[in-house]
């Protein structure tokens, strides 16, 4: 059995773990991220690294998930995001004073890559992952593997372009799929309709304390588990675009399965519902393919954990 350490840094966590071949997480170390100090967060991650090689000193690679842009080397980030951390070599770092080889992935390609291989994806080879969050991530793997691209900036599904012209993206677009369907997607929709219908949406904004400039996904989530109308509008709103993005990224990868993970996931039906029936809607030649199956994540939030330490493994 060959264990290898995964850790999952964020902006407010940093998660690891000890996992076995089969994606089993054996021990979890957890500290808090000093996102804002880039010395301090590789101090964090070789103390964990450090602390589960004590207890596993049989493991023989670290992975590390980071949030960013991964330069092809899988050493370096070309471009951090929420840390502050472009430039960095982190493989080597980590690697001089952790004692094993280290292989840094993008975060969402990480987390990707363990429902690929060990939870709704397990057992094909073609698996698109798309991750629901404050923004909207993903991986590809195809022929069982994953798909990094010539700089290592492949799967950046949040950006491809579904309403030209539409909302500005933090990326410099207008139209990103990543302000239509994600959790900050959400809330946007709920405050549109506290903007314009405010009666109809009285319940967003009461679950908001009263304020509509407070209004969430959170929120919006709330009242549509208590059967809102105005709730649900918002999630078919969100489950529409979502589902045209993923049509069209089928049209291209022709995955088996897209499994659909992150914090958004927790809505289930809710937001499974409107997804496929879009996704139905939109697929190109749908009635002419194999069924491609829309499902939840199963790994859960051990996912950036799992996935990191199991792409150390593979090399």
């Amino acid at each position: 059995m060959a264990v290898t350490i995964g850790i999952d840094v964020g902006g407010t966590k940093i998660a690891a773990g000890a996992v076995d071949d089969e994606g089993r997480v054996l021990t979890r170390v957890q500290k808090d991220s000093p996102a804002k100090e880039r010395g301090a967060i590789i101090d964090t991650i070789v103390a964990c690294a450090t602390e589960l090689r004590a207890v596993h000193p049989e493991a023989v690679a670290v992975g590390v998930g980071a949030a960013g842009f991964v330069a092809a080397d899988r050493n370096t980030m070309a471009s951090g995001t929420n840390l502050d951390w472009t430039g960095v070599r982190i493989g080597d770092e980590v690697a001089a004073r952790a004692g094993l080889p280290v292989v840094v992935e993008n975060d969402a390609n990480a987390a990707g890559w363990a429902e690929a291989r060990f939870g709704g994806g397990r057992g094909r080879s073609n698996v698109l992952v798309v991750t629901l969050g404050t923004g909207v991530g993903g991986a590809v793997v195809i022929d069982g593997r994953l798909v990094r691209g010539a700089a290592g900036f492949a799967a950046e599904i949040g950006h491809i372009n579904v309403v030209p012209g539409g909302r500005p993206c933090g990326c410099g677009q207008r139209g990103c799929l990543e302000r239509y369907a994600s959790g900050t997607a959400l809330g946007h929709n709920g405050w549109e309709l506290a903007r314009f219908q405010p009666a109809y949406a009285s319940r967003i904004i009461e679950l908001s304390g009263g304020d509509p400039d407070r209004i969430s996904g959170k929120a919006v989530t709330a009242a549509a588990r208590e059967g809102d109308r105005a709730a649900l509008e918002c999630y078919a709103d969100l489950g529409h675009w979502l589902g045209v993005g993923i049509a069209d990224l089928c049209a291209v990868l022709d995955p088996e399965v897209v499994v659909l993970t992150g914090g958004l996931t927790e809505a289930g039906p809710i937001l499974l519902e409107p997804v496929t029936a879009s996704f139905d809607a939109h697929l190109t030649a749908r009635s002419r393919r194999p069924t491609i199956g829309v499902v939840i994540s199963e790994s859960g939030q051990d996912a950036g954990v799992i996935g990191a330490a199991d792409l150390a493994r593979c090399g």
